[in-house]
């Protein structure tokens, strides 16, 4: 059972809205720490599940392409470093 929203609380999420859908993992960090204390976090993400939300933070989880992931890759093309050739490095 959610806590209801009261006047004198305001969602995390209602301001700075850019950084719900950052592309960043950084920005993406912040906006999952701000939903911490929110008392609508497991009914945001369940909301957000349930309509197919393809991507941003909801109920403090990361959704890519609609499902929710531990760690949302940069953009780019990933490094050519594999785990091999830093092991080789050490």
């Amino acid at each position: 059972m959610s806590t209801p929203v009261t006047a004198s609380w305001t969602l995390p999420c209602s301001t700075d809205l850019e950084l719900w859908y950052a592309e960043r993992p950084e920005a993406l960090a912040v906006a999952q720490a701000r939903c911490g204390g929110c008392p609508q976090r497991e009914a945001c993400l369940a909301g957000a599940l349930e309509r197919r939300e393809p991507w941003g933070v909801w109920g403090g989880r990361v959704l890519v392409d609609g499902e929710v992931v531990a760690h949302k890759r940069g953009r780019g093309r990933p490094r050519r470093v594999t785990a091999a050739r830093v092991l080789s490095d050490a």
